[in-house]
This record gives C-alpha cells, structure tokens and sequence, in this order.
C-alpha cells in the first residue's frame, strides 16, 4: 500500500502525544485528527481502547486505519461480538462506542493488556452525573496514556470542560471539586425556575491558560487551503393563519387544531412545540404528528432543485418524513442518515453520496455530526435549527473540511420574528465563546513553540 505522508501539524499532533501521555487535542474538525493519533499510538507500548461515537466506528476509525496504518491489528467491538473482541490479544486496537463504557464498568477484567485510551469527541462525557461518566471515570486510572479529542470542547459552556479534563489528567488542571470549579468561572442568575450558571466575561482566556500544557489545536484553515463557506439566512414569513396559532400557542400554551387540543406542560415544552409548529407539524399528547402547512418542505425542495449536491439536517421525525415524500413526487435521488440507519448501510450511503450518485442527503445532525466526509456537497441546509452548538458546527463541517475544492454554504431557514431567529442567535453566542477559547488556546501554542524555538 502507498505511503501517505502526514502533514505537518498532524506530524506536530503526534509529537506532542507522544510527550504529552495525557493530553486534549482540540484541533478542528477536518484537520485530521485520527491519522495524527493512529501515527502515535502504533508508537506507544500496550493495546488501544477507543471510544467513539457508533456512526464513526468504521466511517472514520477504520477507513483511516486502512489507508494510514494497515499493520494495526484491529477490532471493532458491537454489542454482539464485543467479549470476543476485547478477550482476544491479538486485537492490538479495540475500536467501540460510548456504551461499551458500562460494559466496562461491569467487567474490568476485559481491560487486561490496555494501557492507552482514546476518547473521540470527549464531550459525550461532560455530564458528570451521566451513568456512563461515572462509569468511565470507574476505571479510567486503568490507563497511563489518555487521549481526549475534540474539534467542538465547549460548545455550550466553559462547565462542559471540567468532567472531560478530570478524566484525562485527575484533576490536575482544573481541580478535582465540580462546585469549586463552577464557582471559579460561572455567576449564578435567577432565571425564573432556578439559577441557572453563566460563564463569566472573558474566563476563557483563564480556562486556556490552566490547559495549555496539555492541549494542541490547530485551525482548520491554518492547514488546508479551503474555498470559502457562506452562511446565509432564508427568512421565511408565515401565513397569518400559523402566525395566529403561534401568537395564540405563545400566549396561552395550547394550540387548537380540528383533532383537538395541544398542550404545553411548561415553558420548555412550549418553545419545542412553537418551533415544531414553524417547521410544519407538531406532535400532539399522544406523540402523532398533526401537520399543519408544507411551505417549509416547499422551500428546501426548491433549494435543492438549485443546487448539484446538498445536506440537510432535519430535527424531528416529521420533518425526515415530509421531506422524502417531496423528493420522491420531485424525482430527486436521496438518502437518510439517521438513527435508525445501521453503520454498514451508512458506510454505503457515504460512499455512493461522495461518487455522485444521491443528490441529497437528509441527515439528523447528531447521527452526521462526527467523522463523515460528505464533501461532494457544496450545501448544508438548516430545515430548521437546533440547541445544540456541537451537532450545528460539527455537521456544517462535514461539506467544509480538507478535500473539499469548491466554494461551499451553509443555509438556515429561519421564520422571521420567531424562536427560530432567537435560537440562531444563542448558537452563535455559543460558538463565539467556543472561537475564543479555541483561538486562545492556539495562541498559546504559538507563544510556546515561539519560546522553544527561541
């Protein structure tokens, strides 16, 4: 097989893990961050554990062991064959998803032979109260090298750090007391229910100091030479019918329709059903969908039409259902990936997507969030928006990221003067304070490699 040279910052990754045996490597996503790790852990003595999400078990970990490293000897552990997998020595690598951790928790005796961990995309363990955080801080001192990567480290808050950090170096750098932490960089604010914690100005700066240490980033267009992305907004007005139900809903939290009522039993409750209501349909008490108009669907078949190759990210069920009943009346050629697809059938999805031959593909973003390259597409479009800042940047990735040539955008359809402008507008707070904790960090770097050099 033909030797692929790494580039340079990937070269500069596996360096730094190699003397860092406990480390976050933060680069962005599409730098590359497998291949830089898969380099140094054929270079370290004892087996491999990594942990991922199950969509990227054989779309990112396998595919590059295949083409970086083939000599490793490898298993992907499922549910099925897992004890088999982990039992055997000659597997040099275990590569399994983020549930095998309470497999783990109830069997230790699986880890013999393990020394390193890999934990791809660490902020499946940020909650500390999760089951399978507990479960993996259970055993993690099992392990002298601790791996820990992200593109995305604090996507909805500094807080989010301090779990992810206490399993990779014990509470080294930023303690070993949650609440002590907490108290060091949020101020509580009373937000009606109860406090909820705000990060405080600038504490990203102190964060990065206490991390930089152990932590290499690199950004994505310091290394590849990409055409620009475009985000552009769709506003969409809504029909003063729906305008009236989503008036009325705000106010009163019940929406009438011709089957019955809906109700909204608290203020969370009512902003999910308000932006559901935007995107079309809205589940009622007993989890039917009532559909109430189809210009949303309308609009992203019309996008479509336009363009060559596109992703589209949808948030409910309803939303995947409608928009495939739109492209098989427009005869366009798609596929979705979602949770319901297994891995082998979107490994298959992936690869016919990238020859061209599907012209859309309708994706749940936490399902194409992580590790597929979906470059063929020039398009990511928001039928509507979610919560969360990690699922958003890390599936707006998937089209802008190394291999891809063409100038590529990222579309949000947003109903003017709606919860969807105000949900747009908190994403990108998030990821402005995740920019500058990133940024920061990378600075950091710099001044380091500055002072080494010196």
């Amino acid at each position: 097989m033909e030797n692929i040279p790494a580039y340079e910052h990937q070269t500069e990754t596996t360096n730094f893990i190699l003397s860092h045996p406990r480390c976050l490597i933060t680069s962005d996503p599409g730098t590359g961050k497998t291949r830089a790790v898969l380099d140094a852990v054929t270079n370290l003595p004892g087996r491999v554990l990594v942990l991922a999400p199950l969509s990227i078990l054989e779309a990112a970990w396998v595919e590059d062991i295949k083409k970086f490293q083939p000599n490793i000897k490898y298993g992907v552990a499922y549910a099925k064959n897992r004890k088999k997998i982990f039992a055997d020595p000659a597997y040099e690598m275990v590569i399994t998803n983020f549930e095998a951790v309470n497999f783990l928790h109830r069997n230790t005796n699986y880890l013999a032979g393990f020394d390193i961990i890999v934990i791809d995309e660490f902020t499946a363990f940020k909650n500390r109260e999760a089951k399978r955080s507990k479960n993996l801080k259970s055993f993690i001192s099992h392990f002298t090298y601790r791996i820990a990567m992200s593109g995305t480290p604090n996507s909805n808050s500094i807080l989010d750090l301090w779990h992810p950090v206490l399993l990779v170096d014990d509470g080294e750098h930023l303690g070993q007391r949650f609440f002590a932490y907490r108290n060091q960089v949020c101020t509580p604010k009373f937000n009606g229910f109860a406090n909820e914690w705000i990060d405080k100005p600038g504490i990203e700066e102190a964060v990065a100091e206490k991390l930089s240490d152990i932590t290499i980033r690199y950004k994505l267009e310091d290394c590849v030479d990409l055409p620009p992305n475009i985000v552009r907004t769709v506003r969409t007005h809504l029909s003063p019918e729906i305008q009236q139900m989503y008036k009325t809903f705000a106010e009163e939290s019940v929406l009438y329709t011709k089957a019955g009522t809906i109700n909204a039993v608290h203020a969370g409750a009512r902003v999910k059903k308000l932006l559901q209501l935007i995107s079309g349909g809205v589940y009622d008490d007993e989890g039917q969908t009532q559909y109430f108009h189809q210009e949303r669907y309308n609009l992203v078949i019309d996008l479509i039409k336009e363009r060559k190759h596109c992703i589209v990210a949808f948030n409910w069920k309803h939303e995947r259902d409608a928009l495939i009943k739109q492209a098989e009346k427009e005869k366009l050629s798609y596929e979705v990936i979602d949770g319901s697809v297994p891995a082998e059938k979107r490994k298959d999805i992936v690869g016919r997507f990238q020859a061209g031959q599907i012209r859309v593909l309708f994706c749940h973003p936490q399902s194409a969030g992580h590790g597929l390259t979906l470059t063929k597409a020039t398009t990511a479009i928001w039928c509507s928006p979610t919560y969360n800042a990690e699922h958003f940047q890390q599936f707006n990735r998937r089209i802008h990221r190394a291999s891809q040539t063409e100038k590529t955008e990222t579309i949000l359809i947003a109903a003017h003067k709606t919860w969807e402008e105000d949900v747009y507008a908190k994403l990108n707070g998030k990821l402005g304070k995740m920019e500058n904790l990133l940024h920061i960090l990378t600075g950091l770097q710099n001044a380091n490699e500055n002072t080494r050099t010196t």
